[in-house]
């Protein structure tokens, strides 16, 4: 996996580029009090959703391949970060709303362990500073179709 950084060279502003090895752009930029213009996310925040979307991800296939009728999977991190640098995260909690129908609880419950304990990339790693704890609840949708893709 590789990807470019890039300062957008303005004189007034600490926003960067940043491009994937898959070709996709994301913008970051930093508070106004460390010079940044608040133009974009800040690479930090980057970072906690990037391990948002990386276990939701994983809890959505996982659920697929256990027969759950998924229809929905959405999670907010809240999280905390040492006082001083590097402040790294010091703790992490992911609430996972999961939507579909019939979803079994302790299918949804062991699809998150799975993905906290195995699969997870950034969690794992970022276990390595914060306490990660997490939740869950299921809505059971019985009014909307499966999406398609």
């Amino acid at each position: 996996m590789e990807c470019t950084v890039r300062w957008t060279g303005l004189a007034a502003g600490m926003t960067f580029l940043a491009e994937t090895g898959s070709g996709h752009v994301v913008a970051m930029d930093g508070a106004p009090e460390g010079g940044g213009r608040n133009m974009a996310p800040r690479p930090m925040e980057v970072v906690l959703l990037g391990t948002g979307g990386c276990t939701a991800y994983d809890v959505v296939v996982i659920l697929r391949k256990s027969g759950q009728d998924v229809r929905g999977c959405d999670v907010a991190l809240k999280s905390e970060r040492a006082d001083t640098d590097p402040k790294v995260f010091t703790k992490v909690h992911f609430h996972f709303t999961v939507t579909g129908r019939n979803l079994k609880p302790n299918v949804v419950e062991r699809a998150i362990k799975l993905s906290h304990d195995k699969y997870c990339s950034a969690s794992i790693m970022m276990e390595k500073t914060a306490e990660i704890t997490h939740s869950y609840e299921i809505v059971d949708d019985l009014t909307t179709q499966a999406p398609t893709i």
